[in-house]
């Protein structure tokens, strides 16, 4: 039998199923975790391509912020899993992050889960103040000033494109030592710096499902204890028992932002593709 855990995400937006109404019926259809994807906007410049190719989904435009909706969902379940998947961290203050992070894992009790990236859209992390040829050094710095706010009675941190003097910060989070950081993405650098500063790896389709065992040999070289992959298959038993082969310890999959009854439906549907994984 399989042995992975399944998640549920969506892109929360002002015409989506109410996060109050989700996360309840995916914790009663047995899903272990709930995530949400992040775009704080889109500018009408549309240079950069969407990566999946054709229009953008008007999805992109409309999605709620993330640490409000994950709240709410939190507020509304008693065990699921709460997760950013992914926060876009280069378009965020870090302080400010940091103390939504922690408040929602504080309100969760220690449900939460910090799903991070890179981001893609260059014309939107433009608007930030963010260049995105650095945006992947600004990411670990930032990271690694929330890991301090986080950790450290009096915490500070000084990198390159990170300033943060000597400062008192709570509420600290509930799970020691930290919730765990989740890298989302699959480039070529990207297993180097989940090993660096990551607790686990989010990649998409692709040529991931052939990295795991690049990663196991990264993680044990460094030094690392074991670092969870989760994984976006399709919603397919083949697909499944591929990630699980492959190593994979948790698929997600997407319901539809597109109001309650197509979520509900999409819902539904994959609770009976993964039935017999969950043994319900």
């Amino acid at each position: 039998m399989v042995a992975v855990k399944f998640g549920i995400a969506i892109f929360p937006t002002d015409y989506s199923i109410s996060m109050t109404e989700l996360a309840p019926a995916v914790e009663q259809a047995g899903f272990e975790s709930l995530w949400v994807a992040e775009h704080s906007h889109i500018p009408v410049s549309r240079l950069t391509p969407y990566p999946a190719g054709g229009e953008l989904p008007r999805m992109y435009m409309h999605t709620m912020d993330p640490f409000i909706a994950l709240t709410a969902a939190a507020l509304a379940s008693k065990t699921l899993l709460v997760g950013t998947g992914i926060c876009l961290l280069i378009e965020r203050d870090p302080i400010q992050t940091a103390k939504e992070a922690a408040s929602v894992d504080l309100i969760s009790n220690g449900r939460f889960l910090f799903g991070i990236g890179g981001g893609w859209n260059r014309e939107e992390m433009a608007d930030h103040g963010t260049a995105f040829e650095t945006r992947w050094k600004l990411l670990r710095e930032r990271v690694e000033a929330i890991k301090a706010l986080w950790a450290d009675e009096e915490a500070e941190y000084h990198g390159d494109l990170v300033n943060i003097e000597k400062s008192w910060f709570w509420p600290k989070p509930v799970q020691k030592p930290h919730p765990p950081i989740i890298l989302g993405g699959n480039g070529p650098n990207t297993l180097k710096r989940v090993i660096a500063y990551c607790d686990g790896w989010m990649p998409n389709r692709g040529t991931a499902l052939q990295r795991v065992a690049e990663l196991r040999e990264m993680e044990a070289e460094a030094g690392r204890g074991h670092i969870e992959v989760s994984f976006y298959p399709r919603a397919t038993a083949d697909d499944i028992e591929k990630a699980a082969a492959a190593g994979v310890e948790r698929c997600i999959f997407y319901v539809s932002p597109d109001g309650r009854a197509p979520a509900l439906l999409k819902l539904d549907e994959l609770a009976k593709v993964t039935a017999q994984y969950r043994g319900n």
